[in-house]
C-alpha cells in the first residue's frame, strides 16, 4: 500500500459512522417585493456617495469638465455629442499608464441591483474590459431602467458565469481600524450614474 492508498483508507474508516446528510432549507429571497426599484436604487447609490443623474442629456454637462475621456470601442457616438475633449477608444487596448492619465471613463453596464445599489459590468456591450473602469479616477456609467432588478439572485440569473464580472457599489473606498475613510484605493474615486429610461435610444455605434 502506498501513501495515497493509506490516506484514502483512513478517510473511509473515519467516515464509516458519519451521520446521514440532511437537506438544509434555503429560504433566500429570490424576487424583490413590490417596491419602486428605481427609487430604491437611487437611495442606495446616494448612500454610497455616488452621484445620480437622470437622462442622457446629463452627459454633456458631466463631460464638460473632462479633457481626456476613455471609452469602450463600441460606445454609442451620441453619448459623446458636444464633447470637445480628447476621446480615447480602448482599441487597441490602452496601457495602464494611458488609462491612469484619463480624467474619466464612460461606459454602460450589464445589470444593476436596487437592493444593494450595485452596478455589474461583464465586459459586454458598451462596457469594455475590466481594467478600463478600474484605473481612471472617475467612472461615468449609463444604466437603463430596464437593467435594474430587485435582488442579487435576479442579477446573477441575467449574467454569464463565465464572463469577467465587476460588481460596483459606489466609489472605491475603504476604512482603517479607526474608520478613517479613504477613497480611490482600488478603483475610481468618483462614480456618476446616469439613469436612462428603457425606451431611450442608446444603441451602440460610432
Amino acid at each position: 500500500m502506498n501513501a495515497r492508498d493509506d490516506i484514502l483508507a483512513r478517510l473511509r474508516a473515519a467516515l464509516v459512522d458519519a451521520p446521514t446528510p440532511v437537506d438544509v432549507p434555503r429560504r433566500y429571497r429570490r424576487v424583490a417585493e413590490s417596491v419602486d426599484l428605481i427609487e430604491l436604487f437611487v437611495d442606495r447609490l446616494v448612500d454610497y456617495r455616488a452621484v445620480v443623474h437622470h437622462g442622457l442629456d446629463a452627459l454633456p454637462r458631466l463631460l464638460a469638465g473632462v479633457d481626456r475621456l476613455a471609452v469602450p470601442a463600441d460606445v454609442p457616438g451620441h453619448w459623446l455629442t458636444g464633447f470637445a475633449g480628447q476621446v480615447r477608444r480602448d482599441t487597441p487596448p490602452l496601457s495602464p499608464a494611458e488609462l491612469d492619465g484619463m480624467d474619466a471613463v464612460l461606459t454602460g453596464c450589464a445589470v444593476a441591483v436596487a437592493d444593494t445599489g450595485t452596478i455589474v459590468l461583464d465586459a459586454g456591450s458598451t462596457q469594455g474590459r475590466r481594467m478600463l473602469t478600474l484605473v481612471p479616477d472617475r467612472h461615468i456609467c449609463v444604466v437603463r431602467t430596464g437593467q435594474i432588478v430587485g435582488l442579487v439572485p435576479e442579477a446573477v440569473a441575467r449574467l454569464d458565469p463565465r464572463a469577467p464580472q465587476t460588481w460596483i457599489s459606489g466609489p472605491s473606498a475603504t476604512s482603517d481600524i479607526e474608520l478613517n475613510r479613504v477613497e480611490g484605493v482600488h478603483g475610481p474615486r468618483r462614480l456618476d450614474v446616469v439613469l436612462v429610461p428603457e425606451d431611450a435610444t442608446i444603441a451602440t455605434g460610432r
